[in-house]
């Protein structure tokens, strides 16, 4: 099959001919059709990161496809064709975190998809968990399907900030994830979302997703953050940035008793200073990824056209551009989430 493979970090994906995937007895091999690029492959794929996978590694996690192959254990349940898209990780499926839809923290050594452990979704091939998969309706695209997963995250972040109706929110960064956590908290009836973002195109993305107020990074973010919020602080900052400082500038920001949810993806050393966190008895959330139930709350909306994921995508490649359009994430202008169709 054809797959998009990370050799080393400052070195451009090379488009390869690799070997097809063989399923497990609990697994499904899906032949891929649409697959976005995350934040975290670009961290992933730079020098000096942690979360560097293995030179032959093949990332992407944000994926959905059709069912080609089917582990001999699940056989009964799924059919060549069905259209899926799965939490990439590699479950046991039997344990009391799998069970609770949190493969992530799989008792027995579960594995993820795409960072190394497991080959990822930039291929023509996939292996899944059979138990973590889940069926697309004919109602939703593809494209969706591959948007599941960055939505799920956003989704997972607003969740953990408890309530956030009638809340004043701000949201640090307009990628796919801040974008992912503005359409959830307006969703869920927050009062006022502001965003801070000084991309233009991101900008304007932010407004449809439904923020209130736009406020710029590079000016006074508190005084402009109060006025878009009447006077008042924001009652809960989620940082969707992920570079060093992002945690103190919530810190900062951030009224007594207010809650901070860190969402950004920061594999570099940072600093912060616990006593500014401490006077103010902040709640600090760190979140990562997701749950079964994020995933399918996620399908069910988008079959019944209750929520536009599709909005996110600004553009869609093919293996011939994949390598190009990937190096391009690493410094974009009109770009937010870019979709592998194959």
């Amino acid at each position: 099959m054809k797959a998009a493979v990370f050799h080393e970090a400052g070195t451009p994906l090379s488009i390869e001919d690799v070997a097809d995937p063989t399923p497990g007895p609990g697994d499904l091999i899906l032949k891929v059709r649409d697959c976005g690029i995350c934040g975290s492959d670009l961290h992933a794929s730079k020098p000096g990161s942690v979360l560097a996978p293995p030179g032959g590694s093949i990332m992407g996690h944000e994926f959905s496809g059709e069912v080609v192959e089917i582990g001999k254990d699940v056989a009964g349940l799924w059919k060549s064709g069905d259209r899926v898209c799965s939490l990439p990780v590699m479950g046991c499926g039997k344990c009391l975190n799998c069970l609770r839809g949190q493969g992530w923290y799989c008792e027995n050594g579960g594995r993820v998809l795409g960072l190394g452990q497991e080959s990822g979704a930039y291929a023509e091939l996939v292996k899944v968990s059979a138990f973590e998969s889940i069926k697309l309706p004919q109602s939703v695209s593809f494209r969706e399907g591959a948007l599941v997963e960055p939505l799920a995250v956003g989704l997972h972040a607003v969740k953990k900030a408890n309530s956030v109706a009638g809340a004043d929110v701000l949201i640090l960064g307009a990628g796919p994830i801040g974008l992912a956590v503005t359409m959830w908290v307006r969703f869920m009836g927050a009062r006022n979302i502001v965003v801070s973002e000084r991309a233009p195109d991101r900008i304007k993305m932010a407004e449809r997703f439904g923020a209130t107020a736009l406020v710029n990074p590079d000016g006074d973010v508190r005084s402009q953050v109060k006025q878009a919020c009447g006077g008042r602080r924001p009652t809960i900052i989620f940082e969707c940035v992920g570079v060093p400082g992002m945690i103190q500038s919530c810190v900062d920001l951030a009224p007594t008793f207010g809650k901070v949810v860190v969402v950004g993806v920061c594999d570099q050393p940072d600093t912060f200073v616990p006593m500014k966190a401490v006077a103010k008895e902040l709640d600090v959330q760190f979140v990562i990824g997701y749950v079964r139930g994020d995933f399918e709350f996620v399908v069910d909306l988008m079959a019944g056209d209750r929520i536009d994921g599709e909005a996110l995508i600004t553009d869609v490649v093919a293996f011939d551009t994949f390598a190009d359009a990937f190096e391009g994430l690493r410094t974009p202008s009109h770009q937010c989430k870019v979709m592998l169709e194959l």
